[in-house]
């Protein structure tokens, strides 16, 4: 694969090509690139509890499909490992469950909740047994706002990556949120990941495929701010519309910010409403299959609720026009495209960080 060139000039710059969305060999390069190196909600925090301290999963499925285990240990200590036998190579935890010790039922090989190597039937007479390659692997993982996010091989610390998400918003009480299962649901789209990464980073479609939204917003004030892994898109209210209540001295203060529609990369959008956080999570199945997670996360006290409907309605009208460029994109006809430099530079940062990641 050629080097991706993504002039850093927006109004110079053209679009990544057609192949990097439609080429089965171009998505095997992304797995280990970006999603390997980058960081990957997994769950919600809760996951581990007073019923259950080890919480097995996949790292993202379908694609990495790393066997992995969250623990919490009798310190209230959580870690992530691989969970892998180093036996044989077995998963050793298949559900979720309230253990003292990882206890892999093929032989019997036992680890401690901190991934240590502990014992094993019939290796008395086993030389020079057991070494460092007999524990568990330690995954990097980090907690941030009552979730759990994990990577393989961090390029970039999640802390430097959030930072001013948690500035700017710093008002509000985001680690007091709750999860909320009953407004939390999935979508399956049959497209590329980053063409959904793509629609969601500009308002430019708004007037044009969101009818309900492009009521509630004042249009000719919405806004975009780029950070080195972020970026925000910033939504104005229309009078009626609820908003956020802004102290004085905030940059904001004075506006009727209907929603802060922050992205982190590479597949994490986070919509802060005055009512708590709609979190959408893009997780790639395949070349051109992706699953978006929708989860709800509600503020304390909130008096308000999701807006279910527009949410929905929403979805399925971004769904649409992004499963129409992934035929669109399939043509021999189609190359790539060029930005609108005031309105497109969510996408421009975006493909400017995909370049980054995939040519090093």
């Amino acid at each position: 694969m050629k080097p991706l060139q993504i002039n850093e000039d927006i109004s110079l710059a053209a679009t990544l090509p057609a192949s990097f969305y439609r080429n089965p060999a171009t998505f095997d390069l992304v797995k280990e690139k970006i999603f390997a190196r980058s960081w990957i909600w997994v769950e919600d925090a809760t996951v581990l509890n007073e019923d259950q301290n080890v919480y097995p999963f996949t790292f993202l499925e379908g694609v990495l499909n790393e066997p992995l285990v969250f623990t919490r240990d009798k310190s209230d200590q959580v870690h992530c490992l691989s969970n892998v036998c180093t036996h044989r190579g077995k998963v050793i935890i298949e559900t979720p469950s309230k253990s003292r010790l990882l206890t892999c039922g093929y032989h019997g090989r036992c680890f401690d909740l901190e991934g240590q190597f502990k014992r094993m039937p019939e290796f008395k007479e086993t030389k020079n047994f057991p070494t460092a390659a007999d524990h568990l692997t330690a995954i990097p993982f980090k907690k941030w706002l009552g979730m759990l996010f994990v990577s393989l091989d961090p390029k970039v610390d999640l802390e430097e990556m959030v930072r001013p998400i948690m500035e700017r918003l710093s008002f509000l009480p985001l680690d007091e949120m709750t999860f909320d299962a009953s407004t939390s649901k999935d979508y399956y789209v049959d497209a590329n990941w980053a063409l959904y990464c793509d629609n969601y980073l500009e308002g430019f479609h708004i007037p044009f495929v969101h009818p309900a939204l492009n009521d509630a917003l004042e249009f000719e004030n919405y806004d975009y701010e780029i950070s080195p892994y972020c970026n925000l898109q910033l939504g104005i209210g229309k009078a009626d519309e609820p908003c956020f209540d802004i102290p004085e001295g905030h940059p904001d203060f004075g506006q009727r910010v209907y929603a802060y529609y922050y992205w982190l990369f590479p597949n994490l959008m986070l919509n802060f409403y005055p009512w708590g956080l709609s979190l959408n999570i893009v997780l790639p199945t395949a070349h051109n299959k992706t699953v978006i997670k929708f989860r709800s996360y509600l503020f304390p006290n909130n008096t308000m609720s999701p807006n279910e409907n527009r949410l929905d309605d929403t979805e399925m009208e971004d769904e649409a026009v992004v499963e129409s460029v992934q035929l669109g994109i399939q043509s021999r006809y189609y190359q790539q495209g060029r930005f609108s430099p005031t309105m497109e530079k969510g996408v421009h940062h975006f493909h400017r960080l995909v370049a980054e990641f995939m040519n090093t």
